[in-house]
């Protein structure tokens, strides 16, 4: 486990640094009137954050021996919609947050207005960088990574979760509209993740079968750790103010569970994740580490 524990974070600090700096490469601050659209841009896309969504499309596609190059463009991308999907729940008209990552919130450092274009362009930037011949050779391959981004970031995926979200607080949500919700709003990206390594590495739908139940079973876990986060965590660590679900009457596992029952599922659904990797050997520790890292996480 300590070797494990050794790689996962070796592996975090490699895709943190790389991210960051294809985000600074990308965001060059122009000199014209759209300086503070970029810097906004900057200050949410660059420091901080786990970088977990990109770790996982590095760690498939070397499943499949993918030019690290090309995964690295597609990790970019799904970091560009995460980014961009935070900004905009930090709003007023939605979450309210003033901290996130530890600083803050792009409307609280710049203004409303900057934040929605600088969500806008952001998710933009995604889908620019999956067009470009240099993220694959081959335009279907390319159309897949950008089918599979859209489904997962919009109505049927995240966004739709996050609408899901913002009814949770009035609504009468029972485990299986949360299930959906979070499956939806969290898991959707993760899974998004997991398959473009695959996609990359030209495996068809029904190759992907495990790897869709890794991803299944590793999404619902993050989310009841980050629940559970939210009601026991540290503000200072996590970066970000907590138990405003709580607060808010919102419904969540936690509360349809109670903590004892949601700890012991989130074990469940990390043992089932890393169950669904049993056909692949050492080249899939990585992705055994990440799920683990899901229970273990102070933030």
């Amino acid at each position: 486990m300590a070797t494990a524990t050794v790689m996962l974070g070796d592996a975090l600090a490699d895709v943190a640094a790389e991210i960051d700096a294809r985000f600074d490469a990308l965001l060059e601050v122009p000199d014209d009137p759209r300086a503070p659209l970029y810097r906004a841009m900057r200050h949410a896309a660059i420091g901080g954050g786990k970088r977990l969504r990109p770790l996982l499309v590095f760690a498939t596609a070397a499943l499949f021996n993918v030019d690290k190059d090309r995964a690295a463009r597609v990790a970019t991308a799904l970091e560009a919609i995460h980014v961009y999907s935070l900004i905009h729940d930090d709003l007023p008209a939605m979450d309210d947050d003033d901290m996130r990552r530890g600083k803050p919130t792009v409307h609280k450092a710049f203004d409303e207005a900057t934040a929605i274009l600088a969500g806008d362009c952001l998710h933009a930037l995604a889908f620019e960088i999956l067009a470009e011949p240099d993220t694959h050779p081959e335009p279907h391959v390319r159309a897949e990574l950008i089918l599979d981004l859209a489904r997962a970031s919009g109505p049927s995926g995240m966004a739709g979760g996050q609408a899901m979200d913002l009814e949770a607080e009035t609504g009468d949500f029972d485990l299986n509209t949360v299930t959906r919700l979070q499956q939806m709003k969290t898991g959707a990206l993760i899974t998004a993740a997991v398959e473009a390594g695959a996609i990359l590495g030209r495996v068809g739908p029904e190759g992907r079968t495990h790897l869709r139940g890794y991803a299944h079973d590793l999404g619902l876990a993050f989310q009841i750790a980050d629940d559970l986060l939210d009601a026991e965590g540290d503000e200072t660590v996590a970066g970000k103010k907590l138990r405003k679900d709580g607060d808010a009457g919102k419904a969540t596992f936690l509360t349809l569970l109670g903590v004892e029952r949601a700890r012991a599922q989130c074990g469940m659904l990390v043992d089932q994740a890393v169950e669904h990797l049993r056909h692949y050997g050492p080249e899939a520790d990585l992705l055994r580490a990440v799920a683990r890292y899901v229970v273990e996480r102070d933030h």
